[in-house]
């Protein structure tokens, strides 16, 4: 039985990789009823006005934010793991995380755009501020970049939590005291090459994402030229059918860009951990981590964000440059009232069913690893997190052409889950793999079935886990843009996708109404998941 769930979950998780990449080939080199020839397709991408300024920033906003977040990450663990102030830092992970991008994002236009409240506040001192220097829209990505780094250093620290765990660091650490080094010098030259391998498979999630985000480059990113990821996004929305192979060739260019970059920050580490590694016995002097000045930034701007939407979203009259609203009202909120609901229950059904069936996808995974010592690498179960969802979910899309019938909410939820699963993969694996595997033979030695150990001993003492990996696929799932809007075909609304077709030139009281609900979704929820985990702890731990 749990051979053919194992089996099942293969084809559920992993066999969407196969019609995916092969979509993307077919219509860039074999839908020449679309095009001339593919040579000529190849041309007009290659010649493609501003095609070498897009790349050029997809690249710097991408392998930028990730290197600011690596870094980051290692500087506030450096200072703060293992110490009083690490408990009350690792609170505050939760909601930076349940809050989503495009949330995030649209928060962030209305604090820094011309109009918004930083120009107000400078405004209200007497400073002047010039109007075209803002991080929206900026022909650099600055702001991209900002945002890619705010959003992505939170989830960089939780994965390292379970890999710090497994590693035991105080052991470590006291052996490196005993030998005169200090905290830093221990970090840089013992943890830092134990903790960089073992967080490569997020770090690889994180440069995925930043290659190929386009819910966030609606908002912010530049637009003249855009990103390679926003330029495909627009042939693909392009009702010309002509223009369907050369987007299916730039989808399959993002692809190889992205192996090409991913091949090049392992041969980097490869460098740094193997090769030259005189770093390593070299004791250098010591420095000032900025890691206790840098995290408030990630947690100060998402925290200014909700109150604006909240004041955006009840505002009838907003002056410029007036800090607050002079007049407010609930006339928008009462507008969209029968709209909210119906998407609300849309968004909440399909992100249950798919966290439902994830976390069973991942618990059957797991178990079956458990117990034939065999199973899936990690390597795969993390593919689509770094494969492009643009490149991917087009590959699925033109294969779903295909199939006689469209069940568009099924094949929504089906994308929904293929990246949902290897979230809460990544949430769950490190405390099943620090599971004590003797609650597991006391059990048998007492005469217990091995489906009645599981039902009876394990999932009780890793229901604080489950939890923990609902929550984050429900938020996760709340979150998804892409594969609601391509695999949707436009008639699957989520709270998601309406506050991203709003958010191109609609009321922003509208706006600010759509971006709330769509953070405080996954926020009520991580925040649940996080209150059921302590409360199941402790009704386990009085149990016992």
């Amino acid at each position: 039985m749990l051979l053919f769930l194992f089996l099942l979950v293969l084809l559920l998780c992993v066999f969407p990789l196969i019609p995916g990449l092969w979509g993307i080939v077919h219509t860039a080199f074999f839908s020449q009823h679309l095009s001339s020839s593919t040579s000529n397709t190849f041309s007009q991408l290659i010649h493609w006005p501003g095609l070498s300024t897009s790349i050029a920033l997809t690249l710097w906003t991408a392998i930028g934010s990730t290197l600011l977040s690596l870094l980051l990450c290692f500087w506030l663990l450096q200072n703060h793991w293992q110490t009083p102030r690490w408990q009350r830092l690792e609170k505050t992970l939760s909601p930076l995380l349940a809050l989503p991008h495009v949330a995030f994002a649209i928060g962030f236009v209305f604090l820094f755009s011309p109009s918004g409240w930083f120009f107000r506040l400078f405004d209200a001192f007497g400073l002047s501020l010039n109007p075209n220097h803002t991080l929206i829209q900026d022909p650099y990505g600055l702001g991209l970049l900002l945002v890619m780094v705010i959003k992505e250093t939170p989830f960089l620290l939780l994965m390292s939590v379970s890999v710090l765990r497994t590693l035991d660091t105080a052991p470590l650490m006291k052996i490196a005291n005993s030998l005169g080094y200090s905290r830093q010098q221990t970090w840089r030259h013992i943890i830092l090459p134990l903790w960089l391998p073992k967080i490569r498979l997020p770090l690889y999630a994180v440069l995925g994402y930043g290659l190929s985000v386009v819910d966030v480059a609606l908002f912010i990113g530049p637009t003249r030229p855009a990103t390679f990821a926003m330029v495909i996004w627009q042939w693909l929305s392009d009702p010309n059918l002509e223009q369907l192979p050369m987007a299916a060739m730039g989808a399959l260019g993002l692809f190889i860009l992205t192996l090409l970059v991913l091949g090049l920050f392992r041969f980097l580490e490869y460098l740094f951990l193997t090769i030259c590694r005189q770093w390593q016995y070299t004791l250098s002097t010591k420095t000032r981590a900025f890691g206790r000045y840098l995290f408030p930034l990630c947690w100060f701007l998402p925290l200014c964000t909700l109150p604006i939407l909240v004041l955006w979203s009840f505002t009838l009259r907003w002056r410029y440059p007036a800090l607050l609203p002079t007049h407010y009202t609930f006339r928008f909120w009462e507008q969209e009232n029968q709209t909210l609901l119906n998407l609300v229950g849309n968004s909440l059904s399909i992100a249950l069913i798919t966290t439902i069936i994830s976390v069973v996808c991942v618990i059957v995974c797991l178990e079956f690893k458990h117990r034939y010592r065999w199973g899936l690498p990690a390597a795969i179960i993390a593919l689509p997190l770094v494969i492009p969802p643009l490149s991917l979910l087009f590959g699925i899309q033109v294969s779903l052409y295909a199939l006689p019938h469209q069940y568009y909410e099924l094949w929504v939820i089906w994308g929904h889950v293929l990246y949902v699963f290897p979230y809460v993969y990544l949430t769950l694996s490190g405390s099943w793999q620090s599971y004590d595997l003797r609650y597991d033979q006391c059990a048998s030695s007492l005469g217990l079935r091995p489906w009645r150990v599981f039902w009876s001993v394990r999932l009780p003492q890793l229901q604080s886990a489950l939890w923990l990996a609902a929550g984050v696929g429900m938020s996760v799932s709340l979150a998804q843009y892409l594969p609601t809007q391509m695999l949707g075909a436009g008639r699957v609304s989520t709270i998601t996708t309406e506050a991203v077709a709003l958010a191109s030139g609609q009321d922003p009281r509208i706006v600010a109404i759509y971006g709330l609900l769509q953070g405080i979704l996954p926020l009520v929820f991580f925040i649940f998941a996080m209150f059921a985990s302590r409360y199941s702890a402790r009704f386990q731990h009085i149990r016992t």
